[in-house]
């Protein structure tokens, strides 16, 4: 298999835990006999640095002529006086609008060795391992926004909107999610306040006659946000508006223990787009303490989500969970008597444990 991949490692730590997607990435073609051409460009405050502008031009191109994409993270304290639309964060913004994505895919599941970190009791936390798809291209981060004096007051204001064809379409990725899954499906909005969540749970509702084997609940944010805490295993795939889906996978990557452990993968009209959530964490750069297992794991989602290569993906996953069980840690997840070690040194202990794996395939009760 032959595939083309745009690598965006911007600002902070994204260059760290790129190198280390970009590593699984290259272990996997050279084990089995693919060939994965890497193009490595700006975006972001490194961009802004090199060009003036937080998405160049050369980049977006490239990015819609990849087969895929993988971003580190974009950001710092550096560019936060620019005007919104000229800060690195627009550039990924402006990413998103042109390559057409509208889903983001967010897998929140546990790591079994790593049990003991989340702030959560067993009995409460589970069988950790739920989906959020979160609607990309529409709402208040795509809305109209302004500011103005009036009087001596200043107003400020973001506009949450929404078009039937919008939701219909990431409603309909989500419900195809659930059939793929537990065929369980809870919509997520704010219908008692807002006129866009109205029109959200009709058009979500409306579409459950074409999902008839997908048992569909709706839920009010706050209450989702609650119940994540309270029994997370009562989710599968949860499906929400832009903001709404920001902020509830963010909380349901706490109960994994750490925001450096969640991967996301987001689909539209080219290229897919694969990165961890996590923030470009500035004061963390140059330290090699920045966890890569969000950005390893987006590499995975990539050659199972983008390349259908399965065999792939579970064979890196199951060396990570080797790993971790053999007391492996970064600084974020560190536990009483775990091996605390950089994230360059964690993935090349990965790679050699996916190479063990792949030479004693037999031992591991795994087949290539």
């Amino acid at each position: 298999m032959k595939k083309t991949i745009v690598l965006l490692p911007g600002d902070g730590i994204g260059p760290e835990v790129t190198r280390a997607a970009a590593t699984i990435l290259r272990e996997s073609a050279h084990e089995f006999n693919h060939r994965f051409e890497f193009q490595e460009l700006p975006i972001g405050g490194a961009a802004i640095d090199s060009t003036g502008k937080p998405l160049p031009n050369e980049t977006l191109d490239a990015c819609r002529k990849a087969d895929a994409v993988f971003l580190g993270a974009v950001g710092g304290p550096k560019w936060d006086a620019l005007p919104l639309g000229k800060r690195p964060e627009s550039g990924l913004l402006d990413l998103r609008k042109g390559l057409g994505l509208f889903v983001n895919l967010r897998p929140v599941k546990l790591l079994e060795p790593l049990r003991g970190i989340s702030p959560l009791k067993p009995e409460r936390l589970g069988d950790l391992d739920l989906e959020i798809v979160r609607e990309l291209a529409g709402g208040m981060y795509f809305g109209e926004r302004g500011n103005i004096t009036e009087k001596g007051v200043e107003r400020a204001w973001d506009t949450e909107s929404y078009t039937t064809p919008e939701i219909e379409r990431i409603a309909a990725f989500a419900y195809t999610r659930a059939e793929s899954r537990s065929r369980r499906l809870c919509s997520v909005d704010k219908a008692n306040v807002l006129s866009s969540s109205q029109l959200w749970r009709r058009t979500v509702t409306a579409m459950s006659a074409v999902y008839p084997s997908v048992k569909l609940e709706h839920m009010y944010v706050d209450n989702a946000a609650m119940q994540l805490t309270l029994r997370p295993s009562q989710f599968d795939v949860l499906l929400s508006s832009n903001m709404f889906g920001d902020i509830l996978s963010d909380a349901a990557a706490a109960l994994a223990g750490s925001i450096g452990l969640i991967p996301s993968a987001s689909f539209g009209s080219c290229a897919p787009l694969f990165e961890p959530i996590h923030g470009s964490a500035p004061s963390l750069a140059g330290t090699d303490s920045a966890n890569p297992i969000g950005s390893i794991l987006s590499a995975t989602l990539m050659l199972r989500e983008a390349f259908g290569l399965a065999l792939e993906a579970d064979w890196a996953e199951q060396s990570l969970q080797r790993v971790l069980a053999s007391g492996f840690r970064t600084p974020d997840i560190t536990e009483p008597g775990a091996r605390a070690v950089g994230g360059s040194v964690f993935t090349e202990i990965l790679r050699e444990e996916m190479q063990r794996t792949f030479e004693h395939a037999e031992r591991y009760g795994w087949g290539v």
